[in-house]
This record gives C-alpha cells, structure tokens and sequence, in this order.
C-alpha cells in the first residue's frame, strides 16, 4: 500500500533559529569546543532537515557566555521577524550558559510562540543529546505554547528557569513558588545601551560595589542577597544611596529554591529594603531579575516612560 504524503501546507510553519553553543559545537585539532554546525546540520542531525514545514537561519554563531545585549537584540529581531514572514512558531537552539537571560528577554518582550533548546554534550560527543532536544524543541513548537518554553532533557517555561546544573541533560528547573506575570510588550524595545549590574550580599560585603556601579553609570542594580532577601549593614548604605538616586532595585536571593520574603527589620533587612523602595524580585534567580529589569527599562526607554 502506498504511504499518505503530509502535506506541508497544513503542518505547523516553525522558523529555526540557530545561535551557537555546545549544540553547535565540535571539537578543533587542540581539542577546544568551538560552534562550528549550521542550523542546516542542525536539522539534518535531529532528522528534520526534509521537514518542509521547517525553515532554518543562521543568525550568529557564538559561545553563549560571550552573548551581549546587542546580541540579545538581534535574537530577538530575528524572532519578530520570522513570525512576520509566516512562521507560526520559533525554535532557537542556544547556549546553556547565558539561555535563562535570553529566554527571560523572549518571555517579556516576544507576543511570539517560541521554544528555546540548547544541549549540555557537543555535537560531535559520541552520545549527543542535542539531536534529541532539537525533535522535542520542534514538537513542542508544534503546539503553539503561549508562553516562551525551555526544552533541554526537560520541558519547562521560560519565565523563572535557571540552569540547575553544569552537566546533567536536564539541565534546567523552575522553582514552583515563580509566578509569571502579564507579558511587557509584544513589540521588543533595544536592550542594547543599557546597564543593570547585579551585586552580591555575602558577610562582611562593601558597599563598593554598589558605589562602583553607581559611578560608572548604572541604571539599575540586582542585589543577590542572603537568605530570603537580607543584606549587611554596609551594603545596605550603597542600596539606599542607589535608591535615593533613583536607580531601581530588584532584590534577587543567592538561594536556588523558595524565593525572596522581604520581612525582617534593621539595617539590610527585606522588609527595611523593601520600605526604602526596593522591589522583591521573587522567585527569579539573579540572572533573569536583571534581565527583567533591563527589559523594564527598555520599554520605559522607548515609550518616553524613562530616560
């Protein structure tokens, strides 16, 4: 009997978007890791290269760690722009070091169904799990999720992941506590220009750090702080100074699971911070509360809300 044909025009039309990473990554002469493998291999590695219904697109290729704003702009351009050509969906193989701060971009500035894969094993490993996330990323792509989504092993949103752990293939978790809020915008505003530093609360810390950003121009700061949201007495001078200025900050904890709970009293104490104008960045490690803010202040940016 002959098999029935599918018909491409009524298949999911998935725009893939190739970015670099250990996905994409082979080993040179010295033994280095380097992103060498096009999206076209990509595909042709995942057994999707004959997919009609797929079209893929070189749009950099990079370490993900070497990832800039403007980079991140681009990405985000060439998702818009994908859609706006007919794509129904976005896939985007990526980096697993930088992928929560890129996704986090996506999640709130993207109206777009997009998947966001990477793979923790090189494409030239003897056992790559790229391939394998690649035909998963594709499949859930297929669904239309309505909000951005992270498959590396797993499956999980794109709004509250962090990378759990260096090595193991499912490599990235949400803490359950995360809530996602309403989208900022559908329309991406450029990140590129902008500054948030991310400054880390441990015992005995200065407040040099968050003069050094305030000096050299930063326009907001994440504090990674202690616990539920707690900081020592010194760096708490630096945070008021910050807020004073009008410099926004977002308190983030060091802590991988629970979130932050801004209640207790006294200098560098949550509920202190948060009387002087300090936001609670809640669940969101470090890493994605900066780049919310940053996305913040790009609308406010380009809306005439900021300056």
């Amino acid at each position: 009997m002959r098999q029935a044909q599918t018909d491409p025009s009524t298949e999911t039309r998935i725009a893939f978007l190739s970015t670099g990473g250990t996905v994409a990554c082979t080993a040179d002469a010295a033994g280095d890791l380097r992103p060498t493998l096009t999206a076209r291999d990509l595909l042709r590695a995942a057994g999707a290269d004959t997919d009609g219904a797929v079209t893929g697109r070189d749009v950099m290729t990079l370490d993900s760690s070497s990832l800039t704003l403007a980079d991140i702009d681009a990405l985000l351009a060439a998702v818009v722009a994908a859609h706006r050509d007919g794509a129904e969906a976005v896939v985007v193989t990526h980096g697993t070091d930088s992928l929560e701060e890129t996704a986090m971009a996506v999640d709130r500035m993207v109206g777009v169904p997009v998947v966001l894969t990477a793979a923790q094993r090189p494409a030239d490993d003897p056992d790559p799990d790229g391939p394998a996330n690649i035909r998963a990323a594709l499949a859930e792509a297929r669904r239309l999720p309505a909000a951005p989504r992270i498959v590396v092993g797993g499956s999980c949103p794109a709004y509250g992941a962090t990378k759990r752990h260096t090595t193991d293939l499912d490599a990235f978790r949400v803490d359950p506590a995360t809530r996602r809020p309403a989208p900022l915008t559908a329309d991406p505003a450029p990140l590129d220009g902008l500054r948030v530093d991310i400054v880390t609360a441990y015992a005995g810390a200065p407040r040099d750090t968050v003069d050094a950003a305030l000096d050299t121009g930063a326009d907001g700061l994440v504090v990674a702080a202690m616990g539920s949201g707690n900081i020592g007495d010194d760096l708490d001078a630096g945070v008021r100074r910050a807020l004073d200025a009008g410099v926004p900050v977002l308190v983030a904890s060091r802590v991988a699971a629970g979130g932050v709970h801004l209640v207790y009293g006294g200098a560098g104490g949550g509920s202190s911070l948060a009387r002087h104008g300090a936001r609670s960045a809640g669940a969101l490690s470090p890493a994605q509360a900066r780049m919310s803010l940053l996305c913040e202040l790009a609308v406010a940016r380009r809306d005439g809300d900021g300056s």
